[in-house]
């Protein structure tokens, strides 16, 4: 024990005295640290956003109700703000929150279009994303790693050295494992240290940054792994390297993309465009159509209203709402096209990054940190849940139901219960599968 301690303390004193291992270590560092400062800042302004878009939309819904009497205007004028708050890991991962919307002000119109409209951003710049902690151990660590290992051996072989270290050493790869985990212990400390200081900051539980701390040195195990195998037996450290970059860019860039076109070629969906122009072009087209028809398709989905559909006077909101609900219901099997071509992907997607350990490891950070594209379809569905609920709430005073009485507004629908309701429910369904399994 005496003499591994002995070998740890002098690789650790020669490490020192070589200047490209400290400016390597330095620039890891300064990544890292980079990555959870830009992470902190981008998640504390996204809750400010929300927190500031929280008091305006209720500035404005009250200012609505006290303007307005009829529940026509009330549902017309109000807005409603929908969000995903981010969770305490999405500063280490951002994921999808680059992409995929994570707020919306919608109101009882149709919702196709809603949700859609922001699927016209520029998709590229949108893939762009922020460097965030995932893409630097995901990514940029492989190439960290290889040029701390790469010459590991290969080194003292051109030196001429190696023979006389082998010689000399009481026991060989002891020489060598020391170098290896001295060099592995400084490299992991300056990537994970900056992590685990973001993770206090932003209380993050203990169980994630143990779980999160584990598959970050597994994978930065592998590629050490890899990097001292590549170069064990070699003798041109140029050589090593260029493979094992090789070996990197293949892995962490050539098979992702060539996946995602592979799935993107394979799988056919709509447009988010495409949606809010078929829904659109429907209610547009319901201004000219009879209103008979209108009421038609409305009651086929909504029978209850089928004796309360006829009109006194040429407009009224409970025509105008349905055919709001009826622009919704043609772009219907369109959305759901969109969606299930979607899952597809994400799923496809899944055993791509079998293939691909860095892909791998960003699939699962972001799903801990709850940014994912699982997480996007759950917030579409909380707006989509939350938007049903005022319908229910406003129909029956626009159809069935003649005085309308502003006490029953304290009742109105939440965003937030709805959220609360679905997240209770996914905890209830993950617990009941653990323990099914558990038996």
């Amino acid at each position: 024990m005496m003499y591994v301690f002995k070998q740890l303390q002098r690789e650790w004193h020669f490490m020192l005295r070589q200047r490209y291992i400290i400016v390597l270590l330095a620039c890891s560092l300064l990544l890292s640290s980079f990555s959870i400062f830009s992470g902190l800042s981008e998640i504390t302004q996204q809750h400010q956003t929300i927190e500031r878009l929280q008091a305006a939309d209720l500035i404005d819904r009250n200012e609505a109700q006290v303007k307005y009497g009829d529940p026509g205007s009330l549902a017309y004028y109000s807005f409603h703000l929908t969000y995903s708050p981010p969770s305490q890991l999405a500063f280490a991962a951002l994921g999808e929150r680059d992409i995929y919307p994570w707020k919306h002000r919608i109101r009882m119109l149709a919702l196709e279009g809603q949700i859609y409209e922001s699927d016209s951003q520029n998709a590229e710049l949108a893939q762009a994303g922020k460097i965030d902690f995932v893409f630097v151990i995901s990514a940029l660590s492989p190439l960290l790693i290889i040029l701390l290992f790469h010459d590991l051996y290969a080194s003292e072989r051109t030196s001429g050295r190696h023979d006389l270290l082998v010689t000399t050493a009481k026991y060989s790869p002891a020489l060598w494992g020391a170098r290896a985990v001295v060099r592995f212990a400084a490299i992991l400390l300056c990537l994970m240290l900056p992590f685990i200081v973001g993770a206090l900051l932003s209380d993050t539980p203990m169980s994630s940054i143990v779980l999160v701390s584990l598959s970050c040195l597994v994978y930065l195990s592998f590629w050490t792994m890899v990097s001292l195998w590549f170069g064990k037996k070699a003798d041109s450290a140029p050589r090593v390297a260029s493979g094992l970059i090789g070996l990197w860019v293949l892995l962490a860039f050539v098979l992702p993309i060539l996946g995602d076109l592979v799935i993107n070629q394979s799988v056919h969906s709509p447009k988010g465009g495409d949606i809010v122009l078929t829904q659109r072009e429907a209610v547009n087209d319901a201004w000219d159509l009879p209103k008979a028809t209108t009421m038609q398709a409305f009651t086929d989905t909504h029978p209850q209203y089928i004796n309360h559909v006829s009109m006194q006077s040429e407009f009224e909101w409970k025509w105008y709402y349905a055919f709001q609900q009826v622009g919704d219901q043609t772009a219907a099997t369109l959305s759901s096209d969109y969606r299930a071509a979607a899952a597809r992907k994400y799923q496809l997607a899944g055993y791509v990054s079998l293939l691909s350990p860095p892909l791998l490891l960003q699939r699962y950070l972001t799903h801990m940190a709850n940014t994912d594209a699982l997480a996007a379809f759950e917030y579409e569905q909380q707006i989509r849940q939350f938007h049903q609920t005022l319908r229910m709430f406003y129909y029956p005073w626009l159809f069935s139901q003649d005085d309308f009485d502003k006490s029953t507004l304290e009742s109105i629908p939440s965003f937030e219960q709805i959220r609360v309701d679905r997240s209770m429910d996914a905890a209830g369904i993950k617990t009941k599968t653990e323990e099914l399994s558990g038996s």
